[in-house]
């Protein structure tokens, strides 16, 4: 089987929040105001009493990018703690979930772990998806396991007990990725390469010291397969996307990523439909996998119809699937439906595996025990809703991996098209260095 792949999807979702991620505010707390409430012991499991199994679930609400930019993760782990719940719970106990909103600050968050942590001594975070994880060292020094979170940062490549959506190679020992470097590959722009013959590919960008960065990472990437690259610059300020629009028309660009917000893409898209543009495909990424099409490109249907999504889960349109199929049954009374809400049901199905696998142990559902089963070296697959999730800690960096991608194209009439199977849509890619 091909190893699993990485980090590919979260640095496609950097492109959407590097303008979030550079503006942010709050300040992080100095660790000592919490260091004597610190404890390494794990909670006290309340099999005998039938005592609820208390989770967190941290979400930036409340954040500098919007209200709804970071729930999907959330809703999803509720729903299907909802339904565990309904169906009996673990061992005769509910799942009591404990939210806490962050506010998308420094502050917020290290008020959020010491909260969840210490005051209500949740057993795990899961489902975290956090703007600044300002508290990411002290849920690892209190060997709380973080199961299923969003890599929006470097945490979950730079802390053990937190345990990622899309798994981790790094040693995780406190330092980010390899000497402060993560690696991501080129399986996405291979993937155009190979299956739809793709040669030339544009960027788009803000003169924006961010975006202008990750617009780097992804033309190196580009370059490193192959392609003829376009770089496609506008002011932050007043974006001249119809300038955009007519180059890439003049320049015959077959595909178009991009380093700018959704409000942009959003933007980018029209001007293309009134310049006439036509690519083989308008690339986006995890958090921009949502049924909302058809309403965040209204006036843009060519290119709505252009629209490509790659990640490392099962489409949420695949209902065949009877993982899918479970999460789709459960969430039908949601107003829409979105990728990051079926990883978060994920990332809860994974620790209520955990907490079934501890309950029929001695030690019960405590911390350790939880940790001790998402830390296996086994790929994880939530029933095939993802790619093998593993955590590997190599020494060295990877120069090239066999890596794995999920690939859906949007169609009017019928949404997102799942584009063949996503354990079987592998390349073997060099992975690139970039700077978090």
């Amino acid at each position: 089987m091909p190893r699993p792949r990485r980090s590919r999807a979260a640095e496609a979702l950097a492109a959407v929040l590097l303008l979030a991620l550079a503006t942010a505010c709050g300040s992080r707390l100095p660790e000592s105001d919490f260091e004597h409430r610190e404890r390494a012991t794990p909670t006290r499991d309340g099999a005998r009493d039938g005592a609820p199994i208390r989770v967190g679930v941290i979400t930036s609400v409340t954040s500098p990018v919007g209200g709804d930019a970071f729930t999907g993760p959330r809703d999803g782990a509720k729903a299907y703690f909802e339904r565990l719940n309904a169906r009996g719970g673990i061992d005769g106990r509910k799942v009591e979930v404990r939210e806490c909103d962050d506010g998308g600050s420094g502050v917020g968050n290290n008020t959020c772990v010491h909260r969840l942590i210490d005051e209500d001594r949740v057993v795990a975070l899961v489902a975290t998806t956090a703007l600044d994880y300002a508290g990411a060292s002290r849920v690892a020094r209190a060997r709380v396991p973080d199961i299923g979170g969003q890599p929006i940062g470097a945490a979950y490549d730079t802390w053990p007990h937190l345990y990622g959506i899309y798994g981790s190679l790094a040693p995780r020992n406190g330092t980010t990725g390899w000497a402060g470097k993560q690696y991501g590959g080129t399986e996405v722009y291979r993937y155009f390469k190979r299956e739809h013959g793709a040669r030339t590919a544009a960027v788009v960008s803000y003169n924006q010291a961010a975006s202008a960065a990750y617009a780097s990472l992804v033309e190196r990437g580009l370059r490193a397969e192959g392609y003829k690259v376009v770089t496609e610059q506008v002011d932050f300020a007043l974006p001249n996307f119809r300038a955009v629009a007519a180059d890439l028309k003049e320049q015959g660009a077959d595909l178009v990523f991009d380093a700018i917000d959704s409000h942009g893409n959003a933007r980018l898209c029209e001007a293309m439909d009134d310049a006439g543009v036509e690519v083989t495909a308008k690339v986006t990424n995890v958090q921009n996998w949502t049924s909302t099409v058809p309403d965040d490109y209204k006036d843009a249907p060519r290119c709505r119809n252009a629209l490509w999504a790659t990640g490392s889960s099962r489409n949420f349109e695949d209902t065949g699937h009877p993982a899918v199929r479970e999460f789709r049954d459960a969430t039908e009374g949601l107003t829409a439906h979105a990728q990051w809400q079926l990883e978060g049901w994920a990332a809860a199905r994974w620790f209520a595996e955990a907490a079934k696998d501890c309950a029929a142990r001695e030690t019960g559902v405590t911390r350790a025990c939880v940790d001790g089963f998402v830390n296996r070296g086994e790929g994880y697959t939530a029933g095939g809703l993802l790619l093998p999730v593993m955590f590997e800690r190599l020494s060295e960096p990877p120069g090239s991996r066999r890596t794995c991608l999920s690939v859906a194209r949007w169609e009017d009439g019928r949404g997102w098209v799942s584009q063949g199977d996503m354990n079987t849509t592998c390349f073997d890619v060099p992975q690139l260095p970039y700077q978090p």
